[in-house]
């Protein structure tokens, strides 16, 4: 069984926290994995994913699950800007020892895939997605008629699961940007992030889902013109992220493991 140690303040100013699940055999050799939970940037929380981390802790890493801003009150780039501060603060701490970060690798759920590719590329952890939404300036023109809720089945009535979907997209792209601003929105797109570094990546979407699968394929396309590494998994249905993650955590590491193999 995992050992859990919780609430571990990484950013003071901010008051932001880590939970951390060890697994039974630990040495120098560990290797780290840092888990990003989804909610659109507007909700969720480290608590709601601790079976992923005792999961993950159950497979031999080493497992960081940290918090970060949430809009409104806090909007883009707070949450981007703590995944990196997170990491910073993670390679100065007793829990890494000096060549730790070749030892880091990442899965991120939903939002937490878009932040996890946002530190892939600066650091170029091998990173595995579940639903990660990456096109967002695009996307909003291309929809301006939606209109914007998380709960768009009981404010407007909707029963058709992409009108659903898409009001929910709206919503929190629009509640994270701050608004309906091009140029925030541009910069959240995952296209424009740093991607120099970008290592190993994996994304794993559902066929027809919250994340457009069309965007996905436009953004592989955008790695592949500048010689960026993508194995895409797209599975069947419906589900996003953490609707299937627990079933696909098998090849989740299985990529991982096998990245770090190569690597070594």
């Amino acid at each position: 069984m995992a050992i859990i140690k919780k609430d571990i303040i990484y950013d003071k100013d901010k008051n932001l926290a880590t939970d951390i699940y060890y697994p039974n055999d630990t040495s120098s050799h560990t290797k780290i994995l840092i888990f990003w939970h989804g909610g659109g940037w507007f909700r969720g929380n480290k608590e709601s994913v601790k079976a992923v981390g005792i999961n993950l802790a159950n497979a031999g890493f080493m497992t960081f699950i940290p918090e970060y801003s949430l809009a409104p009150n806090r909007t883009f780039p707070n949450a981007h800007e703590d995944a990196v501060n997170f990491v910073k603060w993670l390679l100065d701490s007793d829990y890494t020892d000096e060549n730790d970060e070749e030892n880091i690798v990442q899965i991120g759920a939903s939002v937490g895939g878009t932040m996890a590719i946002y530190v892939a590329g600066k650091y170029g952890f091998p990173t595995v997605t579940w639903s990660a939404p990456i096109d967002y300036s695009k996307w909003m023109k291309n929809h301006e008629d939606v209109k914007p809720s998380y709960k768009a089945a009981d404010e407007f009535g909707y029963t058709d699961s992409h009108q659903i979907a898409n009001s929910f997209y709206k919503y929190f792209a629009l509640t994270y940007a701050g608004g309906n601003i091009p140029a925030t929105l541009k910069k959240m797109d995952a296209k424009n992030y740093e991607l120099n570094n970008l290592g190993s990546l994996m994304m794993i979407n559902s066929a027809d889902e919250l994340t457009p699968l069309d965007s996905v394929m436009d953004f592989i396309k955008y790695l592949a013109q500048n010689d960026h590494e993508v194995e895409l998994l797209v599975i069947k249905g419906h589900g996003h992220a953490m609707d299937y993650g627990k079933d696909y955590l098998d090849e989740s590491l299985d990529f991982l493991f096998q990245t770090i193999k190569r690597q070594k």
